[in-house]
């Protein structure tokens, strides 16, 4: 049976000598798709909604160019010392989430302070968008076969209950492995409706989007762990662990102080 299975093709069309893959077709649907929620809800709030058309025009590829950068550096080593040529080549995978935060919390702050808007304000409207990206462009991942976990046999995935299409990309070489792809998008998608639903609580300003470092975070500490392609900081800490650790610790650090200080005085809807 596993000898006649074909791998999705990670090329959507051609056009001449371009191709056209899906990895960025997908990550591009997740991000329109956080474009036209965060207008939307700008616009619900009073904001100007064409501000966020604005940012993103900058925190796009400035956060693209992060997110690869990051990646780049901790594969240096491995693979990029001597093969420069394939820095450039981001449609065949390799752009880490933490990196394109670093790139997008900069460039909001930035632009936060020019367009004289509250940086919290922003970054609450964007979280819910943010983490439905993420839920979205795991998927390009899963047509490239890559950000999946150790070896696992049919019977575990099928046990799992997964949809054939999902078994069979997860084989790769002859082997079975875990769709950690998939645990992420689902924890992800989890996340996008509690911060939706805590909207309505109307939370101090900048709790939704901490709430949204703290979920996501977690779940990326855990899945990560399962993962067989980490960036490694040292022979054995993964760096995204790492990273999602301070992350976690961070935005409690943050709640607590702006709450306690009252700098946190303003509420979501305000």
């Amino acid at each position: 049976m596993e000898s006649n299975i074909t791998p999705l093709n990670p090329i959507a069309f051609k056009l001449g000598g371009l191709e056209v893959h899906w990895y960025g077709i997908i990550i591009g649907v997740g991000i329109a798709l956080g474009l036209y929620l965060v207008m939307k809800e700008s616009e619900r709030l009073g904001l100007n909604k064409d501000l966020f058309a604005d940012l993103l025009i900058w925190a796009i590829p400035i956060s693209i160019i992060c997110a690869r950068i990051y990646y780049v550096i901790f594969e240096w080593n491995n693979y990029y010392s001597t093969h420069p040529q394939d820095i450039i080549k981001i449609w065949n995978g390799g752009i880490a989430i933490h990196g394109a935060l670093i790139g997008a919390i900069i460039t909001t702050i930035i632009f936060s302070r020019i367009k004289k808007v509250s940086f919290w304000k922003l970054a609450d409207i964007a979280a819910p968008s943010i983490i439905l990206g993420q839920a979205i462009g795991r998927w390009g991942n899963f047509m490239n076969q890559e950000a999946h976990g150790g070896e696992v046999s049919r019977s575990f995935l099928e046990n799992l209950h997964l949809p054939d299409f999902i078994i069979n990309q997860m084989y790769i070489d002859g082997t079975y492995y875990q769709p950690t792809f998939l645990y992420e998008s689902i924890w992800n998608i989890v996340g996008f409706i509690i911060l939706i639903l805590l909207r309505r609580v109307n939370l101090r300003r900048g709790e939704l989007f901490l709430s949204y470092i703290i979920w996501y975070s977690i779940g990326r500490f855990f899945v990560e762990g399962l993962r067989t392609d980490s960036l490694m900081l040292t022979s054995n800490l993964r760096m995204a662990q790492v990273i999602s650790i301070a992350l976690v610790a961070i935005a409690i650090v943050l709640w607590i102080i702006r709450k306690v200080t009252g700098m946190a005085k303003e509420r979501y809807r305000e």
